[in-house]
């Protein structure tokens, strides 16, 4: 194929998956919304007037980036798996693979449209946000660019978990038992700088933690761990996942279980 014919396989692609969850959008964009404000309610409102301040800033102000990047973590996730996995259940998925498209053109346009889910919910959950809080970004450009690499990332994770499931209970397997414990445990809701010594050395191996961290970074201009670290660790997550899931595509690996 030529760049020209790649490109148009690659737009076909990523309008399929982003009309495909705009089209269901009351099961898509709304439920992440309506969570997120009992979030903010419960734990910024009520709860969060009781704690007081973190690191400088009210409750509210501190959690609202780790709830955006929570947001964006689960559904560019679960869109990339839902959707891979569904069509590999109806064999469609077949059909893309003895075309003349590139498998990083397949894999790459269901990444984008589970981006494009992650972030869509996120840019939501940020106006919600803004009933609750004023919001002010310390570094915009750092805020949108390790955003845009965390819904790269677990979008990747996604792909992989769509691969590796045999039937539709797989893929839920994950988020519930990997996915949402640490994104809970990875300073969405708290200061690692709270706990004490050892258990702040067990949350560094939180991938999420160092997201959640640059991200809170990116708008308040705190953070637990080096942003210079954690942006490389996120770098070498995404190069390292992508690698992997390449491989598997290429070999066919879960295409046929």
């Amino acid at each position: 194929m030529n760049p020209r014919q790649i490109a148009i396989a690659l737009w076909t692609l990523v309008h399929k998956e982003v009309k495909r969850f705009t089209r269901i959008w009351p099961q898509t964009l709304l439920p992440p919304s309506i969570t997120m404000t009992m979030y903010f309610i419960i734990f910024g409102n009520l709860i969060g007037s009781r704690i007081g301040e973190m690191d400088g800033y009210t409750y509210m102000d501190f959690i609202v980036p780790g709830l955006i990047m929570m947001a964006v973590i689960t559904n560019s996730y679960s869109n990339v798996a839902s959707s891979f996995f569904s069509n590999k259940f109806q064999r469609s998925i077949e059909e893309m693979m003895v075309s003349p498209m590139p498998n990083w053109v397949i894999l790459t346009g269901f990444i984008l449209g589970g981006m494009a889910r992650g972030l869509g919910v996120g840019l939501i959950v940020t106006v919600v946000s803004l009933f609750f809080t004023r919001i002010e970004v310390a570094h915009p450009l750092l805020t949108v660019f390790v955003v845009v690499l965390t819904a790269a990332l677990f979008a990747i994770g996604g792909f992989i978990n769509a691969l590796l499931g045999k039937k539709f209970d797989d893929i839920s397997i994950v988020p519930t038992f990997v996915l949402t414990p640490l994104t809970y445990l990875g300073g969405v809701f708290y200061s690692i700088s709270l706990l004490p010594t050892f258990w702040q050395g067990v949350s560094m191996l939180n991938p999420i933690l160092y997201m959640v961290n640059v991200f809170r970074y990116g708008f308040l201009g705190v953070s637990d761990i080096p942003v210079g670290w954690a942006l490389a660790a996120i770098l070498a997550f995404i190069t390292v996942l992508f690698g992997i899931a390449l491989w598997m595509l290429e070999n066919g690996k879960g295409i046929r279980s």
